[in-house]
Order: C-alpha cells, then structure tokens, then sequence
C-alpha cells in the first residue's frame, strides 16, 4: 500500500500574514500551536523538500517568543546540505536556537570545518559568522587554525569576516591571541574600508587584552593617523558617506584603538597630537555623526597624554554640547565634564554659566549631572554665587534632588564659607527649605557651628526664633532652634543683636513657642524632647516664668512617650531635690571641639563592636576650667549625640560632688569625706553607688599595680586588676570581675564608668549580665583608659 503524502506547508510569507490578522493573544497562541503540530509531523516523516521552509517559519515563531527548541537537530540537517539556501537557514538557525551548553558541538565543528574548506566564498562566510557567533571555546580552539588561514588569504570578502572571527576566538580563547600576530601585519594596508573597519576591532582587542600586545602595536600610531587623515581630508565618496562625513564608523573606531595606544605613553600620544587637532576642528557639528565622531575625540583627548591646549579644545568641545538641543548629547557633556573637573579644573569653570542653566532642564538625567557638576566647581571664589543657585535648585527641584542637594550645599558651605555668618544663614536657608530632607548628622553639624561661633549666638537665636514661628513642618529647624533659644534664650529676651534690628520677645512668648512644639502633631519625639530640654535650660536663664516651667515639666512626667516621660522624672527631681545644683548642671555648653584626623589611634566601641578610630591628644589647659562636672552631665540630659567616651571636665570642687552628681534618682546622702558612705539597704534593683576614693588608679611612677577589691555589699563584690598595654604604654587596661554570694542569681547587670577630659574611655561589651548565685561564677569586663598626661586618677563605681 502506497504511503500517503502529506500536503505541502503554507510559505513562511503565508504564515506572516496569518499570525498578524489574529485579534487576541490566545488567537494567535492557537495559530502558532497549530503550525508547530504541522511542522513536528513533517519533520518526523522526514521530508527533505521543505524542511528549510518549516525551519524558516520556526526561526520566525521563536523571534515572536515561543518555544524552538525541537528544530535543532533539523538545522544541523540543513548545514550538510549541499544547496546555498538550506546551508544559510541552517546556518541562522545554529546561530538562533544554539549555544554553548548544546550537546552537538562535534557535529557542528565538523560542518563548520569543512565549509571554511568550502571553494565558495558565500558558504565559508557563513560558516565564519556562525563561528563568530556561537563558537564555544573548544570549537575555536579546533578551527583557529582555520580562521587565521583565512585571516590571510587576498579575499577582502572572507578577510573582513575572519578578522571578526578572530575577535571571538581572542576572548574565547585568549591563549591563541599569538597565532593571529603574523596575520595583522598586512591588515592595515588594505585599502577595503570593511577590513579595515574589522582590523582595527581586532587590533583593540588584543592590546586591551595583551600589555605586550599594546606595547607591540605602538609602532602602529603613524600608519593609524595616515589612516585617519586620508579620511578627513578625501573628498565626497558615496560608497563611505554619511551625512557628508566619510566613514564615521571607522573614524570612531581609529579614534578608540588610538586611546588605547596612547595611554600612558608620552611618544604616542605626541604622534597623535596633530591629527586629534585636525578631527576636532575640521568636524561638521551640525549633524549627529560628526558629534559622534567629536564625542569619541575628546575622550582620547582626555585619556592620553595630550597638550593642555588640545584638553582646552576637547573642553570647549564638551560645552558647546551643552548648548545642543539633543538631551542625550548634553548628558553625554555633563558625565565627561564630571569626569575632567579635577583635572581641568579652570577650563571646565569656564562654561559655569552653561552648566547652572543645565539645572533648569527638564530632563532629571540632566539635572542631577548638572548638579552634581555644579557642586564639583565651587571654589573660594565663586561660593556666593554657586550657593545662591544652588539654593533656588534646591527651592525648585523634585523631592528625590533634594537630599543630595542639600548634603552638597552643607559641605560646600563648610570647605568654602567667607564669614561664619554666611555659612549660618546658608544653612538656615536649606533647613527652612528643604529641612524635611537633610541627613541625620545636619542638625548636630549645625548645632556646633553655632556653639563654636560665640560672637554670633545673639543673631542665631534670633534668626531661628523668627524662622519657626507658627511653622513646625521642618522637624530639623524645629531641633536647631529649639536648642537653640534654650541656650541662648537670655540673649533672645534682652534684645542683644547688634547684627540685624533687634526683636521684643518677653520670657512668656518663648516659653510659648516652645510648649507649642511640644503638643504640635508634626513635631517628632525628638524634637519634643529638644523642646523640653530647651525648657529645663530656661529655667536658669529666666527669672519670672520658673514657676510655669516647673509645671510643663512635671506635666510630662506621665506622658505616655518614655523618652519625655524620663527626662521630665530626671529634671523634676533636680527642681525637688537638687535644686542648688540647677544653675551649674544647665550652664551653657562650652565651645565644641571637632574631631581630627591627626593624633594616636583610639579603640571606639560601637554597638558591642571594637572598631579603630583617632582621637586627638592636646596639651593640658593652662587653668581649670570654671564650668562644673555638672556641666558636662548636660549630654544626657539633652539631645546631643553620646559618644563612647565620656568627658568630664576638670573641677575645684570636693570629690563628693562628682558622686553627689550621679545619684540623681537615688536617696544617697554623701559628704565632703573622701571615704565612702555607707548606703541605705534597698529592696529593689537599685542604684549601687560608692564614693570617690582617694587612691590613685594611674601613676607612672609605680612599673605595676595591685588589684583592689572596689566594691563588696550586699553579697556582690567587684574586683579590678590592672596592667599596661603591650602596643601603647599610656594605656591601662583594667579587668572587672564581678561575683555573686547571695542565692539568688543578680540579673541585668550593667556597669558604667566616667573620666575627666584629659583621659580616654572604653567600655568593652561584659562576658555576661547575669551573675550567679553562690559565687559558682563570674561577670569579667574590660576597661580601657588612655592617659596621656600621665595624670592621677581617683574611682567611682555605678552598677545597676
């Protein structure tokens, strides 16, 4: 019985316009499963007459996205064909639906190798493209040989695809780049644009890959710039022309193999002076090929060793692009003008005006590489003007530029400020405009701005007094002028500033202000916490409103925020019980110190972490200081940062007041004794204080010192043992055990140390915060303290 022969299969053109008359997805989905069906069946019967049709159709269906796979067996099929038409459809459908991770690379290095053999040059460029495009590593290592015969034969044809080839086989291979040496030789003599275009890409590619490549090809710099000028200078050729320019895209090409060679090498980079000078000033800039070709200038330019006068020239380049209508050509400006700043620093500051305009563009691309452009040209000379611009950026900009913007103003207004007024009210003009943006670290920047900056405390006040009345949307405002007028709230009343008109403000209006950023519902919890301590501060800068004051602190000592709620318990406890120590706890805090990067390395604890970090180690002061520790204890109460190491400052005052000063919350009666007084039985956890004592911890005198034995009450004692450091004989490092004789297990335990400002504190995280009962184990910590004043040292204790 004869078997029946199937129908032929509609044309690839056919099923074109079939697919794009369906209407829906899942119509065309069901068109596309229906001719896939037929093209299955038709494979499985084996039929040679229109296996490159139905290839073809399933190289059209797998560019609309759906599943090819099934079909690659049939392209090999396709490559052993003898006809031109199915090898070249086989050969596409290698390059489409193979790759790498197939398992028919012998089968395909067979073909491949005998069609490089092939005596027609259309099929051996096939087989080259195919080559070139899939070519796994052990392919090219089998067929190199073949490629670099190629890469020599007189054929511009299959020289040109070989040169490309060879490309893949370098970066497949790159242990073979050797073998294509001899055949570059004769490359850059041919006078076919297409085999000079590939020669140049495969001589990139060697010296990108290969520094003695790069150094071999330098010799080649005269021949490229003879290249390259012949094709400036020749006239109209309409097989090369583009928009009246021959042959952009070797130019480009030339231009980057040149970079290349230039680098880093003065002789090259003078060979090609002349002729950089000639593209940059002879190329047509009214159309985008020659800005191409423009672009690609002024990068080699730039990257080699060129003449100042030629880097003027490819800057002056880069700014009439800034002036071009196309926004990708002034992004592509600013992003190079970004990169050439510090180095050309006076030639791009030349074109300031144009780059400031580039802020205003629509485009947000633009704008935040004309901004960040524009922070990198501030200088001394021009800070007043750039900021001014700046910040109507920052005024205008969308929400995303506005932390960015911000953080550069703050660090330009740091590095270049003429007057620290300025650089005061440059700041109060980004907190009041984009004060909801600024980074964390602003507020206490500015905040020692202010301190440092004594003959300016009156107007500051004022300033910020004025900038939040009625207005608490800008939380970081809020926090700077909170603090501030509860510092300098006494200059504020008494209508002391002398720079601008003085303002009447009575004790009241402030204390107003101040509890309406308390109950506000934009105000933050710190904020409000800033707020209260501003109040509690003025409790010693006013006269008439003490009263008042006393009663909005007691108030928030039940609020349900802990944080208020602990700070109002802390300072109504100083009104209640140490109210004679009130004016010298809230004295106003002494000019600020910044942290410098000049001096021996300190150890900071972060988080439990040890991480190192420098501290800076001055002489001693000449006199005490007449500020109390008191003073100093202001840190906790207020807002500010809390450091790792916690200063003191020096005092006349007994030794008592210092313990005195840490029983805030507890009912410690202390003397002017220096021995320790004995404190009240407690049943709860308690706050277990000792008093200062007057042996010294730190004496160089003494080579070694004996442990002691700082605390021993109520069943838990507390040893220190010392000894100096191997690597920095200034500092001691002190080991706490801590034991337990009760029956009970004493959890949480914290201990807590304080120094005066001449030492150096670190607290290392405890092995334990429980201690067990009946001394069956210990609690150790490690202290360490720098001296470097060798100064004498007496001992608190403060364990909870």
């Amino acid at each position: 019985m004869r078997k029946e022969r199937m129908p032929a299969p509609i044309r690839l053109r056919e099923l074109i316009r079939t697919i794009r008359t369906a209407r829906t997805q899942a119509e065309e989905r069901e068109m596309i499963q229906k001719e896939c069906a037929a093209i299955r069946s038709s494979f499985r019967e084996e039929d040679n007459t229109y296996r490159c049709r139905n290839v073809a159709k399933l190289l059209y269906m797998h560019m609309l996205g759906y599943p090819a796979h099934f079909g690659q067996l049939e392209c090999l099929k396709l490559i052993a064909s003898q006809k031109f038409t199915d090898k070249r459809i086989g050969y596409l459908g290698a390059m489409l639906l193979l790759d790498e991770r197939q398992d028919v690379h012998l089968l395909m290095t067979n073909c491949i190798k005998n069609d490089l053999n092939h005596s027609t040059q259309y099929v051996q460029g096939l087989a080259l493209c195919t080559l070139g495009c899939m070519g796994s590593s052990e392919m090219c290592r089998d067929l190199a040989g073949e490629v670099e015969k190629l890469l020599k034969t007189s054929n511009s044809y299959l020289r040109k695809k070989a040169a490309l080839c060879a490309v893949h086989v370098i970066r497949k291979v790159p242990e073979l780049m050797e073998m294509f040496l001899p055949a570059t030789k004769n490359l850059l003599n041919e006078k076919n644009h297409g085999v000079l275009h590939t020669s140049v890409v495969l001589l990139t590619e060697m010296c990108e890959r290969s520094p003695d490549m790069l150094a071999h090809f330098r010799k080649l710099v005269p021949q490229l710039v003879r290249i390259l000028k012949n094709l400036i200078m020749s006239g109209y050729s309409p097989e090369h022309d583009v928009s009246g320019i021959s042959d952009p895209f070797l130019q480009v090409r030339i231009l980057r193999l040149l970079r290349i060679l230039g680098r880093n090498d003065d002789d090259s980079s003078e060979a090609m002076n002349d002729i950089l000078a000639q593209v940059a000033t002879n190329t047509e800039t009214s159309k985008n090929v020659g800005n191409a070709i423009l672009y690609e200038t002024v990068l080699t330019i730039m990257d080699i060793k060129s003449e100042s006068g030629l880097r003027v020239l490819a800057i002056n380049i880069l700014g009439r692009f800034l002036l071009n209508n196309d926004k990708n050509i002034r992004y592509v400006a600013l992003t190079s003008l970004l990169k050439t700043v510090q180095t050309d620093h006076n030639a791009v500051q030349r074109h300031r005006s144009t780059i400031v305009d580039c802020l205003k563009d629509l485009d947000v691309s633009i704008k935040r590489r004309a901004m960040e452009l524009s922070f990198a040209l501030v200088n001394g000379n021009n800070v007043r003007g750039m900021m001014k611009e700046l910040l109507y950026f920052l005024d205008s900009c969308e929400p995303e530029f506005k932390a960015d913007c911000a953080s550069g103003i703050f660090l330009a207004a740091e590095k270049y400020a003429p007057s620290k007024r300025w650089h005061i009210d440059t700041i109060m003009r980004v907190l009041t405009t984009a004060g909801s943006y600024v980074r964390d670290d602003a507020v206490p920047n500015l905040i020692q701005l202010i301190t440092n900056s004594v003959e300016m405390h009156a107007y500051t006040v004022q300033r910020l007094y004025k900038a939040i009345l009625g207005d608490y949307s800008q939380q970081p405002l809020v926090q700077v002028a909170s603090w501030c007028i509860g510092e300098y709230g006494d200059l504020l009343v008494s209508g002391q500033c002398e720079e601008e008109e003085p303002i009447q403000v009575t004790e009241d209006e402030v204390l107003d202000i101040l509890e309406s950023v308390l109950i506000s519902n934009m105000s933050a919890s710190v904020t409000r916490g800033y707020a209260l301590t501003a109040i509690m501060k003025l409790s010693t800068r006013f006269t008439c409103t003490v009263n008042r004051i006393k009663k909005v602190v007691s108030i928030y000592g039940s609020s349900i925020d802990v944080e208020l709620q602990q700070r109002a318990v802390e300072y109504n406890a100083l009104f209640k019980k140490y109210d004679h120590m009130r004016p010298a706890l809230l004295e106003r805090m002494p000019v600020m110190e910044k942290a410098t990067t000049n001096g021996p390395t300190e150890i900071v604890q972060t988080n439990g972490e040890t991480e190192p970090a420098v501290l800076e180690t001055k002489p001693p002061p000449t006199g005490l200081q007449p500020t109390s520790q008191a003073n100093d204890l202001l840190d906790l109460l207020g807002g500010n940062d809390i450091t790792p190491v916690i200063p003191t400052a020096p005092t006349s005052k007994p030794a008592s007041a210092g313990g005195e000063l840490l029983d805030l919350l507890g009912d410690l009666n202390l003397t002017g004794s220096p021995t320790p007084a004995p404190a009240p039985q407690i049943s709860q956890p308690p706050f277990l204080l000792d008093g200062l004592s007057s042996q010294p911890l730190f004496n160089d005198i003494a080579a070694g010192i004996p442990s002691i034995t700082a605390y021993s009450k109520n069943g838990l004692k507390i040893d220190f043992t010392f000894e100096r450091s191997n690597t920095n004989p200034s500092v001691t490092v002190i080991t706490i055990q801590a034991s337990n004789s009760t029956e009970l297990d004493m959890t949480d335990f914290v201990f807590q140390a304080a120094v005066p400002k001449t030492f150096q504190l670190q607290l290392l995280s405890p092995s334990s915060s429980v201690i067990p009962a009946f001394n069956s184990g210990t609690i150790t910590q490690v202290i360490k303290v720098l001296n470097p004043q060798k100064s004498v040292l007496g001992y608190f204790l403060q364990c909870y």
